[in-house]
């Protein structure tokens, strides 16, 4: 994204993205995309594809015209555009080589979830199969849309197909109903069924080695089969028996077309010499139902699998117990975030739906790490999170319970673990180890990790809350509009009587870091920033936005903050001139902005339910 020129002292520019995991669900394989270049590989995450470097996956693109959720992209063989098919049975093929990713053509060719997609060598033809309703699958020019063929012979759903990147063509499907089918072209015509003695289950990958000597098909049964890629006569079975003891998801062949890997239920990968059919190398994932190996793919010197969490794994021959690299991060919408600075490093902290906390590290040759603390977090929504001057990652979630987890050590604690009575919605920090978590119906006052002092039978509902950096007030902000200043008395929260009026339902609030401001953002659009020193008077209302504002963050420099609204704008305002601000439209293109914070005054890091995370440099 270019910079955006407000006035003349005003821009932002996007300088980074971090991509989203490839979204997983269990029992259902995940198509990796090869770039033919060897440069990038493909995958999806609701309504977007992710395009990202294989040597340094913290470069990435995102890709979001879809309207519904994308399940699979691949790469034309010249790399000049790419396939997406979504859940509508929309194929878009766009252009690879601008930043903008013009649309070159959009078809429907059936109605219904697309499942895979394949390209003939010369980039003229595409198949696609899925979920249809009156079909299965379709076979098309890609300037024009016109069938080439049909893609018949299967009773259920078509999970693959491919196409042999050598001439004479032929096409492979493997489907639902355990078959696969093998069809001569164009215009391709169904020659016959494969497989019908061979699985005993669903055929869930079916691929051509690159010189199209060769076919594979793995199902749910664990079976790997290699057939004749001219014929389509049976060659072997992989392994004997079996290949695999849980079902096999995907599988990728080699670019000699010697060997293929391929990656199954059983948490393992394997590494397969077609001549002999041995296995080679067993790669063990782990042991946890989420390591699971659902997609797979071998692009030049690295061979990547995808586990059920996500994890994309850069699978090291030499050893195959420890890959030599996972990358980790979000696969489910992100819902809070915050920063921290810790031996001259930034660090980004956000959590996600699915209660998974990340950490991302920003400087030096670690920009764009992925981590995460070892040990059982959250097992619910994080709804809120800050870093308290013990270095402690304060979060609390929607499974009842307030952490805080030591951000040197990156380890959960069951002794740093308080329970709440009811759901807690917001946390805030103070020096001092204080802490307020606002739940439903309750305000709880905590001290060293322990709660000390309850508010309930409150005849407003708090929504949102704030200690003073101070620790002398805590303000809670309710659903009625108002935001009630309770001092802080030693081990307890006296209610004098004072408050103040937002514009509209509390939605989020923040004392700006001196301490000067309390900034409060409503369901009535508005941010409203109050003088603590003058008795909280208002200091200044800021509109701009066209819907519900959400979340706010200050800036280190206390003259600035940022709001996030449900119109998906963010706005960076000035403290002292409400008519002065930056606004920058569309900041996710599919969803608003969940989370905001700064790394410095000049760097601004937004989240959002498309589970991605955002680095933008600012100018005023």
């Amino acid at each position: 994204m270019p910079y955006e020129i407000c006035n003349s002292m005003t821009f932002y520019r996007i300088w980074h993205v971090f991509a989203s995991l490839p979204q997983m669900e269990r029992g259902v394989a995940k198509v990796l995309g090869g770039d033919p270049k060897g440069n990038n590989f493909l995958y999806t995450n609701g309504k977007s594809v992710i395009i990202r470097n294989i040597n340094n996956p913290a470069i990435a693109d995102i890709y979001t015209e879809h309207p519904h959720q994308v399940t699979v992209a691949k790469y034309a063989p010249s790399g000049f555009y790419i396939a997406s098919g979504d859940v509508s049975g929309k194929i878009r093929i766009w252009d690879t080589t601008q930043k903008e990713h013009l649309l070159k053509y959009e078809y429907q060719p059936f109605g219904g979830k697309i499942k895979d997609i394949a390209w003939t060598e010369d980039s003229k033809r595409i198949a696609c199969v899925g979920e249809g309703r009156e079909k299965f699958g379709a076979v098309f020019l890609w300037d024009t849309g016109s069938s080439v063929g049909e893609i018949s012979g299967h009773s259920k759903v078509i999970n693959s197909v491919d196409i042999k990147q050598t001439r004479p063509y032929r096409l492979i499907s493997g489907s639902d109903d355990n078959c696969g089918a093998f069809f001569e072209g164009p215009p391709f015509k169904f020659k016959f069924s494969i497989t019908v003695s061979d699985h005993s289950r669903f055929v869930n990958c079916v691929r051509f080695s690159p010189d199209g000597n060769r076919f594979c098909t793995a199902g749910a049964d664990g079976q790997i089969f290699l057939y004749d890629g001219k014929t389509g006569e049976k060659i072997c079975a992989l392994g004997g028996a079996k290949a695999h003891e849980g079902g096999v998801y995907a599988v990728s062949w080699s670019p000699d077309s010697s060997q293929l890997i391929s990656a199954s239920g059983d948490k393992t990968v394997k590494l397969w010499d077609v001549g002999t059919s041995t296995a080679l190398t067993t790669f063990n994932m782990g042991a946890d139902v989420m390591d699971q190996q659902l997609g797979c793919l071998w692009q030049k010197d690295h061979l990547l699998s995808v586990s059920l969490s996500g994890y994309i794994n850069y699978l090291d021959k030499s050893n195959p117990d420890r890959p030599l690299r996972t990358i980790k991060g979000h696969s489910k919408s992100i819902q809070s975030l915050t920063v921290h600075k810790n031996g001259g490093r930034s660090y980004i902290y956000s959590g996600s739906h699915d209660g998974h906390i990340n950490i991302l590290s920003l400087g030096g040759g670690h920009t764009g790490e992925n981590n995460d603390f070892s040990g059982k977090g959250h097992s619910n929504l994080v709804t809120k999170m800050a870093v308290d001057d013990a270095d402690q990652l304060v979060t609390c979630s929607m499974d009842d319970t307030v952490r805080f987890t030591s951000v040197t050590k990156k380890e959960y604690s069951a002794s740093n673990l308080v329970k709440m009575d009811v759901q807690p919605k917001h946390v805030s920090v103070a020096a001092g180890g204080l802490a307020l978590a606002v739940c439903i119906g309750q305000v709880v006052f905590l001290k060293d990790k322990k709660k000390v002092f309850t508010l309930d039978s409150l005849d407003y509902e708090p929504e949102a809350g704030a200690i003073h950096p101070g620790g002398s007030t805590a303000a809670v902000g309710g659903a009625d509009g108002k935001v009630r200043l309770y001092s802080v008395q030693g081990n307890t929260l006296k209610d004098e009587g004072k408050s103040v009026e937002a514009k509209g339902p509390v939605t989020d609030m923040a004392y700006s870091k001196d301490g000067a401001y309390l900034a409060v953002t409503d369901e009535k659009k508005v941010v409203t920033v109050f003088t603590v020193a003058d008795n909280y008077s208002v200091k200044n209302d800021f509109y701009g936005h066209h819907a519900k504002v959400v979340t706010l963050a200050w800036s280190p420099d206390n003259e600035h903050f940022a709001s996030g609204g449900m119109d998906m704008m963010v706005y960076v305002w000035t403290v002292n001139d409400a008519d002065k601000r930056l606004k920058i439209p569309d900041a996710h293109r599919l969803h608003h902005v969940s989370g905001l914070a700064w790394i410095d005054e000049h760097t601004l890091v937004t989240t959002s339910h498309d589970a991605s995370v955002k680095q933008w440099t600012l100018k005023f």
